[in-house]
């Protein structure tokens, strides 16, 4: 029976009959006879050899597992010459069409974890595996020279490399580029020693190991510092100063200074009036408390006005002025916090200088962890490595299977 229709990829195949049987589908199907041109001498040829049924794996359909049966022939040429017809949808040699193939890569990348993928499309796990180590070595090739600009930041990852893997991204596209196995000096040092030959700018949090790599493997490094991760320091000074007043405070108080604590890191500008209202009563508490926040307003002016100014002096002696503010405060808390922020003090000035961020290299890693959290783990740095990257480069393909 001949059906006069036709399926996503099966141009110009017959579809000779569909079985439904109980959790399957089988689609009876052949080619069309046509000339051929013999491999072997060049010759035009029509002669039939023998015909052999193939059993290939489909993508499934109306969700249930599609089994192709193909009818495939070969041919006979005159010099003695037999082979197999071409059918557009099966690469030579494969026991999976093209399009179940192509699932098969994409839901390796994009499923929680390959034996969902393996499940989803009526598979093994050891086929979805030999997918994806395939892709893996076509899309990310090694060898590669590192952009002029670039982004480094850890994240946990606890695979069989180790707790911490560290990972590489362009600060200008925003794109990662690779992960290594750990974030120790050494590693670090000699990764950049043989791909960083193009690179001036790094842009990194406040990590000594990070920055000591980064000066021994590059001739002259512009290291940019993170404005959130600097900026933190203030607030970790104020929830410093706040612990240590709260503790002497009432339990209704204390207890409510905790649940309200963001309305002292709250720009003064948005807070609401009932925020008001309890950021003035706990300052009325503590003289302390209350200098300490006035110097965090007066560390969010100046970081307010250096956004928007030109000349990097002036930053610089802007900065300074706050330093000599919270040395006549007499908090330690923020004594201790300056003191880190005096030692980056030339990388915090390059932020206002390039307009570079770690903000979207936060995010990925976000979605790492989100990653192998669903995964419940990954035991190997190359698959979480790989899931990563091949994640993040067809995020934009989507896949529909069923």
């Amino acid at each position: 029976m001949n059906f006069n229709m036709e399926l996503p990829g099966f141009k110009g195949v017959k579809i000779e009959e569909i079985i439904e049987q109980e959790n399957r589908i089988l689609l009876y199907i052949s080619m069309p006879i046509k000339e051929h041109i013999c491999p072997e001498c060049g010759k035009n040829t029509t002669k039939i050899h023998d015909y052999r049924m193939r059993k290939i794996g489909h993508l499934p359909m109306w969700g249930r597992l599609t089994i192709l049966m193909y009818k495939g022939r070969r041919y006979r040429c005159t010099c003695g010459k037999r082979f197999s017809e071409k059918a557009p949808f099966i690469e030579r040699y494969q026991r999976f069409s093209k399009e179940a193939n192509q699932a098969m890569i994409l839901q390796s990348v994009k499923a929680k974890t390959f034996k969902e993928a393996a499940i989803t499309l009526g598979t093994s796990i050891s086929t979805i595996l030999r997918r994806f180590y395939k892709q893996t070595k076509v899309a990310l090739p090694e060898g590669f020279r590192l952009p002029k600009a670039i982004a480094i930041d850890e994240y946990k990852a606890d695979t069989d490399s180790g707790k911490y893997q560290l990972i590489i991204a362009n600060a200008e596209t925003h794109e990662p580029i690779d992960i290594l196995p750990n974030r120790r000096l050494q590693t670090i040092k000699a990764y950049l020693q043989k791909y960083g030959q193009d690179v001036e700018v790094v842009v990194m949090d406040m990590n000594g190991s990070f920055k000591a790599a980064v000066y021994q493997a590059l001739a002259k490094p512009i290291i940019v510092a993170d404005r959130f991760h600097y900026c933190r320091y203030i607030h970790w000074a104020l929830d410093d100063v706040r612990r240590k007043v709260q503790k002497e405070w009432h339990a209704y108080d204390r207890k409510k200074c905790k649940k309200m604590r963001f309305v002292l890191h709250k720009n003064s500008a948005k807070l609401t009036e009932e925020e008001r209202w309890y950021l003035n009563y706990y300052l009325g508490l503590s003289p302390e408390l209350k200098k300490a926040y006035e110097l965090k307003e007066d560390y969010k002016h100046w970081f307010t006005q250096a956004k928007e100014e030109k000349d990097i002096q002036k930053i610089k002696n802007g900065l300074e002025a706050f330093y000599r503010k919270v040395e006549e405060a007499t908090i330690p808390a923020f004594r201790k916090r300056i003191q880190t922020l005096k030692n980056w003090q030339v990388e915090i000035l390059n932020s206002f200088v390039f307009n570079y961020s770690n903000g979207f290299l936060e995010g990925i890693n976000n979605k790492s962890k989100v990653l192998k959290r669903n995964a419940y783990g990954f035991r190997k740095y190359e698959h979480f490595k790989a899931k990563i990257l091949l994640g993040h480069m067809y995020r934009k393909i989507g896949l529909y299977v069923g």
